[in-house]
């Protein structure tokens, strides 16, 4: 559909088995490209269920007929940033679209601002926006280097386009992506390269388990609370449900292709309207 044949795509925070990373690549491969996937471990969440973590996403792309390469390390460190986009080089030769999607997990930094810590706050900060700034220059230099073009995009979020209680940190850190998206987009424009923000709504990943239970009332279970919140926010959806992770990952294929290539330093909501600009 989108033509994506002889492209190299890099994934970061791939290795979830609910999560965007992981939808994201498998499209990008469905539409012809290889695919490098990236997480902080093999397996990020612990292989509950007998997933297979980052293997098991590259064997799904290896199965669709598309190289694969599972790549394990620290966004925010700048030394595996580098190594990682070596090694995608010294595999595919190219790197032609970046997918910045991984992001830090909701805990200590979910709380009322005179609650937060400066560690907290720091953390979210190191891996969104710092890990987002090392993936996105490290790439960019090669494809200016190669030239010819290129696609970058970055997973932010509706909390990057309005406020919620309890969420300052992650907030601050995702309106930051939206501004580093619109920077960068004047900067590698005339280069031939399109930066694009994807605004998700809430969907139902690993990251979102940890949300609910970092603000759940005493009185709920983690689970139980994750069950009100994803049908309060279903209820107030005017499309009658959450995100799922298949919205954002079309969204992030029709962005990776030449039918964006008149598009960039935009931030788009997929949120079935629930934020609208």
């Amino acid at each position: 559909m989108y033509g994506l044949d002889g492209k190299v795509a890099l994934v970061t925070g791939a290795g979830g088995e609910r999560g965007f990373g992981r939808a994201i690549a498998n499209r990008l491969a469905r539409e012809g490209a290889d695919v490098a996937v990236n997480d902080v471990a093999l397996n990020p969440y612990g292989g509950a269920g007998g997933w297979g973590g980052l293997e098991a996403v590259a064997g799904e792309i290896a199965a669709a007929g598309r190289g694969a390469l599972a790549l394990v390390g620290d966004v925010s460190n700048a030394a595996d940033v580098d190594r990682m986009t070596r090694e995608t080089l010294d595999r595919f030769g190219r790197i032609d679209i970046l997918v910045n999607n991984a992001g830090s997990r909701p805990g200590p930094d979910r709380v009322p601002l005179v609650d937060l810590t400066e560690e907290a706050f720091d953390e979210v900060q190191r891996v969104n926006v710092r890990g987002t700034f090392l993936c996105t220059r490290a790439v960019a230099r090669h494809i200016i280097e190669r030239g010819g073009g290129g696609k970058i995009i970055v997973i932010a979020s509706t909390a990057g386009k309005r406020g919620l209680p309890r969420y300052a940190a992650y907030t601050a850190s995702k309106f930051a992506l939206v501004g580093f998206t619109q920077s960068v987009a004047h900067e590698l424009g005339p280069h031939g390269v399109n930066v694009n923000a994807i605004c998700p709504g809430l969907a139902e990943t690993e990251r979102a388990a940890f949300i609910a239970d970092a603000v759940r009332p005493m009185s709920e279970t983690g689970e139980e609370h994750l069950r009100r919140m994803v049908a309060e926010r279903a209820e107030a959806n005017p499309m009658g449900r959450i995100a799922e992770t298949d919205d954002v990952a079309r969204m992030a294929a029709f962005l990776a292709s030449s039918e964006s290539d008149y598009l960039t330093g935009l931030a788009v909501s997929v949120s079935g309207g629930d934020v609208m600009h």
